[in-house]
């Protein structure tokens, strides 16, 4: 006699997952179009932690990690996104996020706006190389 139980085949079943339209709204994550941004600096180590951009005109915002920024920049990146996140689901447009943000000075993460550090560039993806400059 054997002292092992018998395995029930329902736990050994593939679930049938499939994806459903819809979620929480989100602005788009890319743009080619030209976007408006901000640098966002850890106050402490006067270091770049990472980048927040907004595209009115393909609905885009998102924040940009600077790599060399490490673990900080990571866990305020979590922050910043969250924060355009929820204004997207109250109906702003990116580019009134952005500004809300700035007015707030940031998004209540560890780091801080840099002051005088909005700018323009010809699209996300210039935001996201200098976010990967060392």
């Amino acid at each position: 006699m054997t002292s092992e139980r018998p395995v029930n085949p329902r736990l050994n079943e593939d679930l049938p997952l499939e994806a459903k339209p819809g979620g929480p709204p989100r602005y788009r994550s890319t743009t080619d179009k030209p976007v408006q941004y901000v640098t966002v600096v850890d106050p402490e180590a006067g270091s770049v932690l990472g980048y927040a951009w907004a595209s009115d005109e393909d609905d885009a915002a998102g924040w940009v990690t600077r790599k060399a920024g490490g673990p900080r920049a990571f866990n305020e990146g979590v922050t910043w996104s969250t924060r355009l996140h929820d204004a997207k689901e109250r109906g702003i447009r990116p580019s009134e996020a952005l500004a809300e943000l700035t007015r707030e000075g940031g998004a209540g993460g560890v780091g801080q706006i840099l002051p005088g550090s909005h700018k323009q560039a010809p699209n996300a993806a210039t935001v996201k190389a200098l976010a990967d400059q060392a």
